[in-house]
């Protein structure tokens, strides 16, 4: 009797609560400076939440327990290990120059194939491992790990009815839009704590963050600081690299993932059976 096929990272109701919860999280460590109400005027300061940023890495640990329980076996574990490695290999090779990153069209890849679970959990592994191999960690390492488990979630969660090149267009689509969309978010991280902006040609105060400021303001001063700094170039770098490797690359690498996903019983959550057309 043939053992059926499973998700590699099952997505339980508990679990996508979770990561629900982590995601929230994540989103208020990323953008609290700008939902706070400080009085400049009366000399107040913008301090990071050090106690939240220590308890981030925490928070992800927890995520990736309650996502293994139960669901991952020695055979995920080993796919798991090795997308890991050559995703940490991938990024120590290209190091990010001008925003060429190797490290999300794999990424994208693990998600598509074995789900939104396995994505989020690769994003992590994946981010660790080369921030250990490049020299890379720091405080900013949290953020750039959940980030990058969002764009490994997100890949998981595409429609899964595509095929073929329809399937290697969205792909590409969402590859470059998770390449700014990631560059958008790593700024918003450290953006707040930079001080004397200056770029040839423009005001600093229409860069920087301005503690008390009007939330539509410090939105002005943000897009401007990342259209300036990092969408023209970092961003848009890694955007092009993504789409050139998925489309050069992904087809054959979605077939080398779905064999080894077939021969370790292993599938992405099914799509749901279409209604019959009535005789």
């Amino acid at each position: 009797m043939r053992e059926p096929r499973r998700v590699a990272v099952p997505l339980r109701a508990r679990s996508g609560v979770v990561l629900a919860i982590v995601s929230v999280i994540g989103v208020l460590m990323l953008s609290w400076p700008l939902l706070i109400d400080v009085d400049a005027a009366a000399g107040q300061r913008v301090d990071p939440p050090f106690l939240l940023l220590l308890l981030l890495p925490v928070i992800l640990a927890v995520v990736l327990a309650e996502l293994s329980e139960g669901g991952m076996d020695a055979r995920v574990l080993a796919i798991l290990g090795v997308l890991t490695a050559v995703n940490a290999v991938l990024r120590l090779l290209s190091a990010g120059t001008a925003g060429l990153e190797l490290v999300f069209f794999l990424l994208i890849l693990g998600g598509r194939v074995f789900g939104a679970g396995f994505g989020f959990v690769l994003g992590c592994t994946s981010l660790f491992a080369s921030a250990l191999l490049t020299a890379g960690v720091g405080p900013w390492l949290p953020f750039q790990m959940l980030v990058a488990a969002w764009v490994g979630m997100g890949a998981g969660l595409l429609p899964r009815r595509m095929r073929g090149r329809r399937e290697i267009a969205m792909l590409v689509v969402y590859g470059i839009l998770a390449a700014y969309l990631y560059g958008a978010l790593m700024n918003l991280q450290g953006w707040p704590f930079m001080t004397g902006i200056q770029l040839p040609g423009q005001d600093s105060t229409e860069l920087s963050y301005e503690p008390g400021a009007p939330l539509a303001e410090n939105l002005h001063h943000f897009a401007i600081y990342t259209l300036l700094t990092s969408t023209g170039g970092w961003d848009t770098g890694r955007a092009i690299t993504n789409a050139l490797a998925l489309a050069l690359l992904g087809p054959a690498v979605l077939s080398t993932l779905r064999r080894a996903a077939r021969r370790a019983r292993i599938t992405a959550p099914a799509a749901p059976a279409e209604p019959r057309a009535a005789d």
